[in-house]
């Protein structure tokens, strides 16, 4: 059991910890309010119990046919360049350091809970995690429960206390490096958005 937990910690920090949109975006939101950093992770981990409930009961076959696929990394792509540009349109906004007592501006919960969730879900490299996954699970015979509870406390963890430190240390980003990492941030998403769309076009060959 021990070992299976750990195999599956292991595989949830190879998922949530490398550089991609959702990270991106916790990083830029927690700048500016810890809450909705989390809501984002949040929204992301929903699609993948989302792709797990799926697999589990034997639906996700359908992800392989090439249309749905297709379809999936158009939808996502669109959404990425959409995401990029948003980012990039609010880089001037000024990072507001609260103190204790202060009324805090009005959390997007539910907007970033949902965008987390649609980039993930729309995602098609999000299938091929999990379809993954669960051929690893089988070939080692491991505990697909305990294995699974290691992968989602992993992730747990990540998209709880890598926003945590970046909020608690914003006071150390200037507006202008805060500006700079929107830019960056908007630019970088901008290139999954654009390698997802090469990706979905080599499918049609």
């Amino acid at each position: 059991m021990i070992a299976s937990f750990m195999e599956g910690f292991v595989l949830g920090l190879g998922a949530a910890v490398p550089l991609g949109p959702v990270n991106i975006l916790i990083m830029t939101n927690a700048l500016k309010n810890y809450k909705n950093a989390v809501a984002l992770g949040a929204g992301a981990m929903s699609a993948d119990i989302t792709y797990l409930t799926l697999l589990l009961f034997g639906f996700l076959v359908f992800a392989k046919n090439g249309a749905v696929q297709i379809g999936l990394g158009l939808f996502g792509t669109l959404f990425l360049f959409y995401i990029s540009y948003l980012i990039f349109k609010g880089r001037n906004q000024k990072v507001e350091i609260h103190q204790k007592g202060e009324t805090v501006e009005k959390d997007k919960i539910l907007s970033n809970y949902l965008k987390g969730y649609s980039i993930t879900l729309l995602n098609p490299y999000t299938i091929g995690f999990w379809i993954s996954v669960s051929v690893y699970i089988a070939n080692k015979h491991l505990s697909f429960i305990f294995t699974l509870l290691g992968l989602f406390c992993a992730i747990f963890l990540w998209i709880t206390l890598m926003p945590l430190a970046i909020h608690k240390t914003k006071h150390l980003f200037s507006q202008t490096i805060t500006k700079n990492i929107s830019i960056v941030s908007a630019g970088i998403i901008l290139f999954f958005a654009v390698g997802m769309l090469v990706n979905t076009i080599n499918k049609f060959h």
